[in-house]
């Protein structure tokens, strides 16, 4: 929600100025909705409830999960308790440069407007107890695990960027998605005007209703692989944004990003990371393997 200060508002403090322009918002909670980042004064992100916003300034509260779930308090205690409640990622490699991560699903990548806490670079950054700086290369979406790879120096952040424009990254997902795929596809379509492809290769037959397969990215872009299937008429089975519910419909979407290869931006040795099939959908997919 979005309004702007009057002079009405004049001497109110922020926590006060929220509670009383946004119906939903105690001034209790709007102090939770500050503390965890989601208050944006002239689209600059503040987190101190007694600042005292001036006429003319343009305030943004961002209402929704994210306020729901955090612990109903403020400071480090409170969002120390939030971080608790989240999903556990691994780190598959680090040193001086760099830090490969596996991702579980139900963790943001990145912050968001809803707020900058609760999400892995957040966690990354203060893992020993003091703000580390941590740069993101890519992401992968909330419902989608496996492995990222962020950097710890400029230098490095530049390179491994470089080698995802220049599209110089290996990144195979796992995948199933709804119908038998029969045949190795290669999608070459534009997604948001720019051209997206994607390699997808038969893993496993499912029987009739769904496919195990690879899909490896040639570009990556936003949500491509979901697109993708969904062009050819096989959708991600748990992805409710592009596909269809089903009475076989995984715990949660269906895609895991598997492999991450690179060079690496100072030794220039190609490295490779692997990431099995995750557990909380093992259950699921032997289900499937079981009845076809």
């Amino acid at each position: 929600m979005r309004f702007t200060v009057t002079a009405e508002d004049d001497g109110l403090r922020l926590d006060q100025m929220l509670a009383a322009h946004i119906p939903q918002l105690s001034r209790r909670k709007a102090r939770v909705l500050i503390d965890i980042g989601g208050v944006f004064v002239d689209k600059q992100r503040v987190k101190v409830a007694g600042r005292k916003p001036k006429k003319g300034q343009v305030i943004e509260a961002n209402l929704g999960g994210a306020l729901e779930r955090a612990t109903k308090g403020v400071g480090a205690k409170a969002r120390d308790k939030d971080a608790q409640s989240l999903p556990e990622y691994s780190i598959a490699f680090e040193d001086s440069d760099l830090l490969v991560v596996n991702k579980p699903a139900g963790l943001l990548t990145t912050p968001t407007p809803e707020s900058d806490r609760g999400n892995l670079l957040d966690l990354l950054s203060r893992r020993h107890g003091r703000r580390e700086r941590i740069l993101v290369v890519h992401r992968i979406d909330l419902q989608t695990s496996g492995l990222l790879v962020f950097a710890k120096t400029d230098q490095a952040n530049r390179n491994l960027s470089a080698l995802f424009r220049e599209h110089d990254i290996e990144r195979k997902y796992l995948v199933v998605v709804d119908r038998v795929f029969k045949k190795e596809r290669t999608v070459d379509s534009e997604i948001n005007g720019r051209r997206a492809v994607t390699h997808l290769t038969l893993e496993e037959s499912l029987g009739e209703r769904c496919t195990l397969l690879s899909a490896r990215l040639e570009t990556g872009r936003t949500h491509q692989i979901r697109i993708h299937c969904a062009e050819l008429g096989h959708k991600v089975l748990g992805d409710r944004q592009y596909g269809t519910r089903t009475d076989y419909d995984p715990p949660r979407m269906a895609l895991h990003a598997t492999r991450l290869g690179f060079v690496h931006p100072r030794s220039g040795d190609t490295m490779t990371f692997d990431s099995p099939w995750p557990a909380d959908l093992t259950p699921w997919l032997d289900d499937l393997r079981s009845s076809k």
